[in-house]
Parts: structure tokens; sequence; C-alpha cells
């Protein structure tokens, strides 16, 4: 595999001779986001914190809850997520990172060497609560 200017992974086919296959680092950020949406736990991806407050994203924007690194066979993953309050943070967290790994290896035949959680925020319902600040 090579990087491209694009930022896309270009996979090549040597078994078969058949030609190369491209990844765009974009298709590895959505896996990675619906992946870590899977969770029981997870409420939602988020675009970080801004002005202290979590801001939540629809399914839509799953990919810019996540940032990649993604060399010749190897990727490093970072999610930006808010939690179900009441949940326990260190086990959904654990289990974000299974899911997320197992879903970018078994999609693209790239070893996935760090999965890092962020969690930006707890959500109960429909609100997001980061300290005492509220976005519906």
């Amino acid at each position: 595999m090579e990087m491209l200017e694009n930022n896309d992974v270009l996979i090549k086919d040597e078994h078969t001779g058949l030609g190369s296959i491209r990844i765009a680092d974009e298709v590895v950020k959505i896996i990675a986001g619906l992946a870590a949406t899977e969770v029981q736990g997870v409420i939602g991806m988020s675009s970080g914190v801004v002005g202290g407050i979590a801001e939540m994203l629809g399914r839509k924007n799953m990919s810019k809850g996540v940032k990649v690194e993604v060399g010749e066979k190897e990727a490093a993953v970072d999610t930006f997520v808010v939690i179900e309050y009441g949940t326990r943070i260190p086990d959904v967290a654990a289990k974000i990172q299974e899911n997320v790994k197992k879903a970018i290896e078994n999609m693209t035949g790239l070893v996935v060497v760090e999965v890092n959680v962020n969690v930006q925020g707890v959500a109960f319902g429909h609100d997001v609560k980061e300290e005492d600040h509220r976005v519906k």
C-alpha cells in the first residue's frame, strides 16, 4: 500500500494482479464512527469542545467525530464521543476500542494500532451536558 496525495489509501492486489483498490480516509472515518455508535452507552459522536460545549453530530456527520492517521499498512484512530449518563465510561470506552478496531480491520485490511476514545460529554435524554452547559 502507498499513500496518495489526496489522502486515499492505495491497496495493491499482488496476489491476483487485477489492479488496485483505493480507500479514502473519509471511508475509514465513517467506518470508525458507525462502529463507535453501535456500542451501547454511546449517544453520538462529537465534533469536539467548542466554547465549553460538546456539539452533537447526527448520522450524516459520522466522520466529523473521528480523526485517523493512515499509513501503508496501519491506522490509528481518535474518536470523540458523547456517552449516556449512568453508564460506566471505562467499559463503554473499551467496547468502542474493540468495535472500531474490528470494523476497520475487517472492512479495509488495515491493522489498527490504536483507538483513542475522547469522551466529550455526557447526555441524558436528548440534552448534551458538559459541566452545566446544555445543547438541545
